[in-house]
């Protein structure tokens, strides 16, 4: 399988690429993992209703251009269908079966993600009504992404 993950800002903290870098080579065997980073679209702290659609339109062509047609995109959202680890396992574990090998993972900026982003989304995927930094959100959809893999092979790790 591959597995991109789409991530609009780059990640500084040197303590979540760590952590990043370890859930990769981890996950080595298991499927060929891509981050892509996109630049963030700079913009005032108040913003407007029109801007913030104008600063997510932005995002949303960079993210748009990094994914091909043949790609089944899951795009991260708040108001995304929340799943356990074992139903992301099994859905994941589906898209292998029935051949969706190409699978993207899409993180928005800080003001979430164009309407254009959710209407090519194939799914979508929430960890919680809570909202987290986006650098955090990486960090913990790559562990998930390793427990997937592990709960599928019947391997010890996910309790």
């Amino acid at each position: 399988m591959n597995i991109s993950i789409v991530s609009i800002g780059k990640l500084k903290e040197k303590y979540l690429k760590q952590g990043i870098d370890e859930y990769l080579k981890r996950l080595a065997p298991y499927a060929k993992i891509e981050i892509i980073e996109l630049s963030d679209e700079k913009a005032p702290e108040n913003l407007s209703d029109s801007e913030m659609v104008q600063v997510k339109q932005k995002e949303g062509e960079r993210i748009l251009s990094k994914i091909g047609q043949d790609v089944h995109v899951i795009a991260l959202a708040i108001n995304g269908k929340q799943r356990s680890s074992e139903e992301l396992a099994k859905d994941l574990d589906s898209l292998a079966t029935y051949g969706k090998s190409k699978v993207a993972f899409v993180i928005g900026g800080s003001l979430g993600l164009s309407d254009e982003v959710m209407k090519r989304a194939n799914a979508t995927l929430s960890f919680s009504k809570m909202t987290f930094p986006h650098q955090l959100m990486r960090l913990v959809l790559v562990e998930q992404i390793y427990r997937a893999f592990r709960i599928n092979r019947g391997e010890p790790y996910h309790k």
